[in-house]
């Protein structure tokens, strides 16, 4: 009954405004835009608290249950071994990262690396926290929206978001691997001529 009673305060204040000419129409008209831009942003919460929210805590407690189940040990040995080559390096070992570790964390993976591949990967790993957030959204979840905006425009176009979201991480793991290899060139090039050995 209360919720009637203010929706129909609300019909009323907007009809007057909208009668309402001159500085108060306009100061009436200013404060339904001010409020109406909260209450939007309420919507938007409440649905994010009944959609995304409980779905990236299920996936975040999943893949710790899965680096349990597979043991740390074989997950940091995967890691090792990715580090093993250039190509794993920067597209292998960050995907293992970012996957099992997630944004922030994953970037301690760079301690089965030597030192001179160390600024590579960062630039790797940093510059793929966004494009697997299509697939597992767990991954990055504080910068989720980034995804949810271009997803919302492409269901807007009526559009599929599978591919799309497969796109965005294949163009990621080319982006990285190249991130990766001009890192680590430019990296070697700053030690040679400031005579450092890294």
């Amino acid at each position: 009954m209360q919720g009637l009673f203010v929706a129909l305060l609300q019909a009323e204040g907007e009809q007057a405004t909208a009668q309402t000419g001159g500085v108060f129409g306009a100061l009436g008209r200013a404060a339904e835009w001010f409020i109406g831009l909260f209450q939007a942003g309420a919507e938007t919460f409440v649905g994010f608290v009944t959609g995304i929210i409980p779905l990236l805590i299920v996936l975040l407690t999943f893949f710790y249950f899965l680096i349990n189940v597979i043991g740390q040990d074989r997950v940091q040995r995967a890691a090792r071994f990715a580090a093993g080559n250039v190509i794993t390096r920067y597209t292998l070992l960050p995907l293992i990262a970012v996957f099992f570790l997630t944004n922030p964390m994953a970037y301690t993976f760079g301690t089965f690396l030597e030192e001179k591949y160390k600024p590579a990967f960062y630039d790797s790993a940093v510059s793929f926290v966004h494009p697997p957030l299509g697939l597992f959204p767990h991954v990055n979840a504080a910068e989720l929206f980034v995804w949810l905006g271009v997803a919302t425009g492409i269901q807007r176009l009526g559009l599929p978001l599978g591919d799309l979201a497969v796109r965005y991480l294949i163009v990621g793991l080319i982006v990285i691997f190249i991130r990766g290899l001009v890192t680590q060139y430019i990296t070697q090039f700053l030690a040679r001529r400031q005579g450092v050995e890294l």
